[in-house]
């Protein structure tokens, strides 16, 4: 059996006796892990056997300790020094976050080092898809992730600009976090000095058990939710931290998976609740810049704090990867050969030719090139 090792006790052990191990899938890994750790997902430990030293410690680190411990059990039955990382990347998170205030080192490399990158961004894509009005109350709804908080700090800085009355809401549902994850969630709030809002639904109860698509069903619940929240507030508008990539993700998922074309709007009016409307102010805005972003500020979110990720797996626990992973993957594989790919693609729902097409759908129905082809 491993013997177990807490984060403020490997502070305490010199860094060249051991070898830090998170076995988290690749995803989970590149939204946020502990410095120094190697990533080696633990379906791919039994093939880096050979590869470990076996002259150092092997600390095992998960999302919360739970899955690494029976990782390191199986390393010390292999002959190897093994520990587990009890409360895993969380628990890590949770002690840096206690260390205070990083709001005027973010706000400065907004307004400088990623002035191009996300804030022009960010006001072109309010300009051009007129996302924000006079008087408009906007709830700024933050899940938790690198996008979301950003957003509200591009929110923040647009209203210091004070160029015409609008309010903000900063709003967070708790669907039924656990309590790590809210705390994080608070934590880094607190930090980057939001003043959020939070309210409770009981969204991860209910889709618990659900064997078909339950992140579908999740995410239009948790959006139903919002919704309702923010008209309770007072808003008008939602806004969701949607990002260029999703946006070409989406075109090419409703194209390959679908068999349609579409594309994740820019704004939209809710057909559910009247008077409503879903805006999107990081469509513009490239996720590898907030990646960037989020590195150099030494920031770390979570990456999906729903219950089906609490023990230490992404949304699709098969390891097979969702559709949208699949559909980034094929995106990188064509930027080696165009460089133009991701451009082309937003771009391709910017130039539709309705003479080019067999058939399009509007609101009145189907309409075909053959219905006034011999006119």
């Amino acid at each position: 059996m491993n013997s177990e090792i807490t984060v403020d006790e490997l502070k305490n052990i010199p860094e060249n006796s051991y070898m830090l191990i998170d076995i988290r899938d690749e995803y989970a890994f590149s939204f946020g892990h502990i410095d120094g750790a190697v990533n080696i997902p633990q379906d791919k430990l039994d093939e880096k056997l050979s590869e470990l030293p076996k002259d150092k410690k092997l600390m095992i680190c998960c999302k919360s300790g739970l899955i690494s411990r029976e990782t390191a059990d199986m390393l010390c039955e292999k002959g190897f020094d093994a520990y587990n990382l009890s409360g895993g990347y969380c628990d890590w998170l949770r002690i840096k976050l206690e260390n205070g205030s990083v709001t005027e080192a973010v706000e400065k490399s907004i307004r400088k080092k990623f002035h191009k990158e996300l804030w022009s961004r960010f006001a072109k894509a309010i300009t051009v898809y007129q996302l924000v009005s006079p008087g408009d109350k906007i709830a700024v709804c933050i899940s938790g992730g690198k996008d979301s908080m950003l957003m509200a700090k591009l929110f923040q800085e647009l209203k210091m600009h004070d160029k015409f009355p609008f309010e903000l809401v900063f709003l967070v549902m708790d669907p039924g976090y656990s309590p790590e994850n809210r705390r994080i969630i608070e934590k880094n709030a607190e930090s980057m000095s939001i003043p959020i809002t939070v309210f409770e639904s009981d969204i991860f109860e209910s889709v618990y058990n659900v064997d078909k698509n339950p992140c579908y069903l999740c995410a239009r619940m948790r959006r139903g939710y919002l919704y309702s929240k923010a008209k309770e507030l007072g808003c008008n508008k939602i806004a969701l931290g949607h990002h260029f990539d999703d946006v070409i993700e989406t075109i090419l998922m409703g194209m390959l998976y679908g068999g349609q074309v579409q594309t994740m709007m820019p704004k939209l009016h809710s057909t559910n609740f009247e008077g409503m409307e879903l805006i999107r102010p990081m469509y513009l805005i490239r996720e590898d810049d907030i990646k960037h972003w989020r590195d150099y500020n030494d920031l770390h979110f979570i990456q999906c704090a729903c219950r089906f990720t609490d023990t230490c797996t992404t949304c699709n626990p098969t390891g097979t990867g969702s559709k949208r992973q699949e559909i980034k993957r094929l995106i990188a594989e064509m930027k080696k050969v165009n460089p133009q790919v991701e451009m082309n693609i937003f771009r391709s729902v910017e130039n539709v030719n309705l003479n080019t097409v067999i058939a399009y759908k509007d609101d009145s129905g189907v309409h075909s090139f053959l219905d006034d082809y011999g006119e």
